[in-house]
């Protein structure tokens, strides 16, 4: 799970970056990178950043409030 959790930060900041540029300089990194706001690539990164986001929201609800990013066997 600390996997998936590490994976899902990433990808909520990568949108929170993209979503950053688009609100202050007018800019969407993900559709110049895939070449179009509605094309299959931007649209697959936008569901991830999406599934990404609401596993931020679940996790801390199955993990009795906490998101553990480091193993807790770890010292």
């Amino acid at each position: 799970m600390i996997i998936g959790n590490w994976i899902a930060y990433v990808l909520t900041v990568i949108g929170a970056l993209n979503w950053g540029l688009v609100g202050i300089f007018d800019f969407n990194l993900v559709s110049v990178i895939f070449g179009g706001y509605r094309s299959a690539g931007a649209i697959v990164v936008y569901i991830l950043i999406l599934l990404a986001a609401l596993w931020m929201i679940i996790s801390p609800i199955i993990n009795f409030g906490r998101i553990s990013l480091m193993d807790k066997d770890r010292k």
